[in-house]
């Protein structure tokens, strides 16, 4: 396979085949120029990918291959990773086709961490599905942490708006136990890495909202926000990070004060993932921050409510896929101003 410089290998694991991933992924490539973009490497089986495609009537023309280096330019690649049939029930959660789900993700993680392609994109999964001896991993980003290097973030963007989290799957009774002051430092610390060389945000503003309502209200309505996230935040802000907080959530989206910043670091999962889901319609991303590597999704799961129907929105998909692509010319960009100060330097000697 010739490479040309401009044309990024997108893979995509293939997620729960009984959802709407499948339908999603050829959806977004029906558009030709996509393959302008991007060249696409699905994870799966490409009878059952002509499968889903007739059964919504998709235009796509996909490309089955049996080994990366097959992969063609401009294609839809399908990469034939079993050869047996999958009995298919969209809408219908199976053990079965978890095990599928996985098979595809990590393949595709493999291929990422070999440089095979050059961003990851995963359709959805099923939590409870993919679960084995093999595979014990809440969902795809705690076994990408795993997997490569760095400590992953998870960072939910649409356009400018990007909210990221200081604690993700975990019950709401244990959030307060997890908050110190070196986890709030780790996350703050990879969220400002990432707005510099992922998003070309030179000098990034960071909010952080409080754990408790009103911050706590000096301590009337708990102790955290005064005890661990203001010193927390006063000695990142000190030392040059421009990290401001923590505010009172109830109001901080309500009153645009969010687009002051370039990103907003929620304490738990649904005080940052409500506004933004409700801000983003549909059109969200979840961004594995923080990573040597990079891996979208969408901010949506199986839908198997709608799944088979044809009728799925492939919106934020797509959107997933152009991130991926932003980000990796973001990080390049960067690469390239980071390594030309220190040429100078030699020349200089």
């Amino acid at each position: 396979m010739m490479k040309k410089a401009e044309n990024i290998i997108v893979g995509i694991s293939i997620g729960d085949l009984n959802g709407i991933g499948s339908e999603v992924v050829l959806k977004t490539f029906e558009d030709s120029r996509m393959l302008e973009l991007c060249t696409p490497v699905i994870f799966a089986n490409v009878k059952i990918m002509s499968f889903v495609k007739k059964s919504f009537e998709s235009t796509s023309t996909l490309h089955g291959i049996d080994r990366l280096d097959q992969i063609v330019l401009g294609k839809i690649n399908v990469l034939n990773l079993w050869k047996e049939g999958v009995d298919l029930n969209p809408g219908t959660n199976d053990e079965k086709v978890g095990q599928y789900a996985i098979k595809s993700f990590v393949a595709a993680t493999k291929a990422l961490k070999e440089g095979l392609i050059d961003v990851l994109v995963t359709a959805p999964i099923n939590k409870y599905n993919i679960q084995s001896e093999t595979f014990k991993f809440p969902g795809h980003t705690d076994y990408l942490n795993q997997e490569l290097e760095g400590n992953a973030l998870m960072l939910m963007v649409q356009d400018n708006l990007r909210v990221g989290l200081l604690t993700d799957h975990i019950p709401l009774n244990e959030v307060a136990s997890h908050l110190t002051e070196e986890l709030i430092k780790q996350k703050i610390d990879t969220i400002k890495q990432s707005l510099i060389q992922d998003f070309s945000i030179n000098k990034p503003k960071i909010a952080v909202l409080g754990l408790n309502p009103h911050c706590g209200d000096g301590g009337v309505i708990g102790t955290e926000d005064d005890l661990i996230i203001k010193p927390a935040l006063k000695k990142l802000f000190d030392k040059g990070t421009l990290v401001f907080g923590p505010f009172a959530a109830d109001g901080f989206f309500g009153s645009n004060q969010y687009e002051k910043y370039d990103a907003i670091i929620a304490t738990y999962h649904d005080q940052g993932l409500i506004p933004f889901k409700t801000l983003s319609f549909g059109k969200g991303v979840n961004y594995t921050a923080g990573l040597n590597k990079i891996r979208t999704s969408p901010d949506h799961g199986t839908a198997y409510d709608i799944a088979g129907k044809g009728v799925a929105d492939y919106n934020s998909f797509k959107e997933a896929v152009y991130l991926a692509i932003d980000i990796f010319h973001s990080r390049n960009q960067y690469k390239e101003i980071s390594q030309k100060p220190l040429k100078t330097k030699e020349k200089q000697l």
